[in-house]
């Protein structure tokens, strides 16, 4: 199969061209749709239509680290996302993975590298660096929180996306087109299946996968 769509969201012009030029030698007829900042990239998932991957760098302007990642799939669950980042450490590589991204391409790869993670991810399987052991999450909570957010259906994760943006219950029904009551729902099941008592404490949980330490990228 040749033609395919792709997302690459990064605000460095420069790795976007990397990312586009691996893209093109991987299928000289792929379309690239490109976003330099969060906005732009929850638009294209959110409305483009036939993206076969979106490429994400967590530290575009924007962007809240994983809980970035956790946003774009409830936006369109479908779509595979690989994660692009200079933070490659294995802590963050297995969170993301957890988190349902499709693959994990370090900064510092090789194009022939990047080939192969889109072409493994595109074929259905997931891709992360070679010879890399995950192992299991070393900190309890972050893994009880992860298994939970996994529970939370796409709208119940978009919910919580937009609660950790500050939106009111009004602002959330205009996004999703519903009503406050059926939010109000929402909102009950995400602070249930978090076992939280507040829509306050489910950002701070949140922002336990946030933007630490994604946020020290440059």
């Amino acid at each position: 199969m040749t033609g395919y769509r792709f997302v690459v969201a990064d605000d460095h012009p420069l790795f976007r061209g990397a990312l586009q030029q691996a893209l093109t030698s991987y299928d000289a007829q792929c379309e690239i749709l490109e976003a330099e900042d969060f906005d732009g990239v929850k638009l294209l998932v959110g409305e483009a239509e036939n993206i076969d991957l979106v490429l994400l760098d967590l530290a575009m302007p924007g962007a809240s680290g994983l809980s970035g990642l956790v946003a774009l799939r409830g936006l369109n669950p479908a779509i595979p996302i690989v994660v692009v980042s200079a933070y490659d450490d294995t802590q963050t590589i297995r969170r993301a993975l957890d988190l349902g991204a499709s693959g994990f391409i370090s900064k510092s790869s090789r194009m022939d590298e990047i080939k192969v993670a889109v072409k493994t991810v595109l074929d259905g399987g997931l891709h992360a660096p070679d010879d890399l052991e995950l192992g299991e999450e070393a900190d309890p909570e972050v893994s009880d929180l992860i298994q939970r957010i996994q529970t939370l259906t796409p709208q119940q994760t978009r919910v919580l996306a937009m609660l950790a943006e500050g939106l009111l219950n009004k602002q959330i029904a205009y996004e999703l087109n519903v009503s406050e009551a059926t939010v109000k729902a929402h909102v009950s099941a995400v602070l249930q299946k978090l076992n939280v008592d507040s829509r306050t404490q489910a950002v701070i949980l949140l922002s336990r996968i946030g933007s630490e330490p994604l946020s020290q990228e440059t």
